[in-house]
């Protein structure tokens, strides 16, 4: 993919180092200042897409970027001064969290249940338009298009039970083998049905910070062993929560008069995700902590940060159609 068009002066200069082959100093101490400055890191357009660029080196990369940019120290060093805001932020985000002795799949069950963000399925079920679901899409195609690669990073840091666990469900997410099944390659579908471009990357321009701040978190957490709780409770709060959205998803689309082909993203979610919920919650961070309950907080703060990223992005995309703008980025839509 090409390098994303810049948002600030931080993503101006870091895409035009990557290009031109060499990190200056000056980039590395303005993403300090950039960051330190920013009044809110998850939803800094700046931020968000310099962290998102230096995280998909880990994935496919860009045109043009030497592939050895991907463990260079300068550049990693970089990172982490953006990634040390990010988790204060999440952090803030989703606030204390309180650990109990219940087993940690019931502690989920009630951190999901406590949740009241707004409904985005719902409202995209009973009245979005085309266009909405197409802005709706659009966002969602960052993560979409890499669906479960985040997440997967944490498998060799696991063993066992929880390993074995993790291993079944990521091997659903990519088609049991199968290409087409990928549930990448079925959101790509679904895009491409809704007159988008599925291309990978292709949208980036049009996502709002609130998409790169999803995935940036799951990247956060698979990249790094010291968050491998968080990827699971953040991996169990979506396979939770998402086999009734899905429907509801499915329904939307089959109100507009879409049928089953272009829903299937959705209908294998429904399906799918509530098989998961038991393997994720029980058989998953069930054994992680059994063998590590000092990380039992770690997988709460993983899936806090899942539902509470959510929150964000329903409120920014209802707010913004509330209103009757786009919820795309400086009202640009995705070209049909």
């Amino acid at each position: 993919m090409q390098l994303p068009e810049p948002r600030g002066p931080l993503t101006h200069a870091l895409c035009a180092d990557l290009a031109r082959g060499a990190l200056s100093d000056g980039t590395v101490a303005l993403a300090s200042r950039t960051v330190d400055a920013s009044p809110d890191p998850l939803a800094d357009e700046d931020v968000q897409l310099a962290l998102a660029i230096c995280y998909e080196l880990h994935y496919r990369g860009f045109d043009g970027v030497d592939d050895a940019w991907e463990w260079d120290p300068a550049l990693l060093g970089l990172r982490a001064a953006l990634e040390r805001r990010h988790t204060a932020a999440l952090r803030a985000l989703v606030g204390g969290l309180e650990v109990t002795d219940e087993p940690v799949d019931r502690q989920l069950g009630a951190l999901i249940d406590a949740d009241d963000g707004p409904s985005l399925s719902s409202y995209l079920s009973r009245s979005g338009t085309l266009q909405q679901w197409r802005e709706y899409l659009a966002l969602r195609s960052v993560y979409h298009l890499k669906e479960g690669d985040p997440h997967t990073f944490a498998i060799p840091r696991l063993s066992g039970r929880a390993k074995a666990a993790m291993v079944e469900i990521q091997a659903d997410e990519y088609g049991g083998g199968t290409p087409e099944r990928m549930h990448s390659e079925l959101f790509a579908g679904l895009m491409r049905d809704l007159g988008l471009d599925a291309t990978y990357g292709a949208l980036w321009d049009d996502a709002p910070a609130c998409a790169f701040a999803s995935v940036n978190t799951m990247s956060l957490f698979g990249l790094h062993r010291r968050w491998r709780a968080a990827a699971l409770g953040h991996l169990t709060a979506v396979e939770m929560t998402s086999s009734e959205p899905s429907r509801r998803y499915s329904a939307g689309l089959r109100r507009l008069g879409f049928d089953g082909t272009t829903r299937v993203f959705y209908d294998e979610h429904v399906e799918a995700d509530a098989v998961h919920e038991q393997i994720a919650s029980v058989d998953m961070c069930g054994s992680l902590v059994a063998e590590e309950p000092e990380l039992t907080g770690d997988v709460l703060f993983g899936a806090a940060c899942s539902l509470a990223l959510d929150g964000l992005t329903a409120r920014h995309l209802l707010g913004a159609w509330e209103v009757g703008r786009s919820g795309l980025r400086g009202e640009r839509r995705p070209a049909a």
